[in-house]
């Protein structure tokens, strides 16, 4: 089968009006016939697995499973591994990313579910915490602002669904820009992708990226990049970072990560969808 979607949520995603991002997924994941396997790790509160199941059962889905995972023995339960191998999509709380990498890294769950995501078809979704664990290099922590730091970003190992970007989210909400670029400056392998709230990246199997939200995706581009400070800079000194490229891209619009080029015309699909309205700052 093929490679199944990736889908990064820079958090509080509509959950009440009009839930066009879980729609999408839902929609991806079979509609009426889907099976959405959820893991709230990351959450520390009881009800935040029940609260998807039922959302997602609201929705229709024919089968909804929160996995309770707490601990690491957790991640060995055979009836948790085989939820996992039936579910057709797989939706991450947020919370803590810690909590995610500590807890389930390195287990047979997130075996399962990085070598379904790759060559089985399961879709996978994650949001705020969700999001940021899905890709090789995650960012675990660190500080707000515009303007790079040394001391700025921590980075941990994620789960490995992708080399190709590092994840950050709530955006423009934490002013979150100078962390990312920080990250980049350790690693300018991989695009960042910074997530607007209520703004999902859905990423196909080929590379094809698009927007679905009422936020943003700030897309970093350290390709081109010709000098970086970071080798010779002290700890809490700023940054000198030159020759990056960055789009900023809205609902319907798309980025082709093999390519890295944007495409700002709306999809065919996106004119179809309508967004719930923002609400007044």
């Amino acid at each position: 089968m093929s490679h199944g979607y990736i889908i990064p949520i820079g958090g509080a995603e509509e959950k009440i009006r009009n839930r066009a991002i879980l729609r999408r997924f839902v929609d991806l994941c079979g509609g009426s016939k889907a099976k959405i396997a959820i893991i709230p790790t990351a959450s520390r509160l009881e009800e935040t697995g029940p609260r998807y199941v039922a959302m997602f059962e609201e929705m229709g889905v024919a089968k909804a499973d929160s996995l309770s995972i707490e601990t690491r023995q957790d991640c060995t339960r055979s009836d948790y591994l085989s939820i996992l191998q039936q579910a057709d999509g797989l939706f991450i709380t947020g919370g803590n990313q810690l909590r995610l990498s500590t807890t389930i890294g390195g287990t047979t769950v997130s075996d399962i579910l990085r070598n379904r995501n790759l060559h089985e078809g399961l879709h996978v979704a994650g949001t705020s915490a969700g999001a940021s664990i899905m890709s090789e290099h995650m960012i675990a922590y660190g500080s707000e602002g515009t303007t790079p730091r040394c001391d700025m970003v921590a980075l941990a190992p994620g789960f490995g669904l992708t080399h190709d970007f590092i994840v950050d989210q709530h955006f423009h909400e934490r002013n979150r820009l100078g962390r990312l670029l920080t990250a980049l400056a350790f690693n300018p392998r991989p695009l960042g992708l910074g997530l607007d709230e209520d703004t999902a990246a859905f990423i196909s199997g080929d590379g094809t990226l698009e927007v679905v939200g009422t936020g943003g995706l700030t897309i970093v581009d350290p390709s081109q990049m010709d000098f970086s400070s970071m080798d010779s800079a002290s700890r809490h000194d700023p940054l000198s970072i030159t020759n990056i490229v960055m789009h900023v891209l809205t609902h319907g619009h798309s980025f082709d990560i093999q390519t890295r080029k944007a495409n700002p015309q709306p999809t065919a699909a996106s004119l179809k969808v309508e967004l719930a309205p923002a609400d007044d700052e």
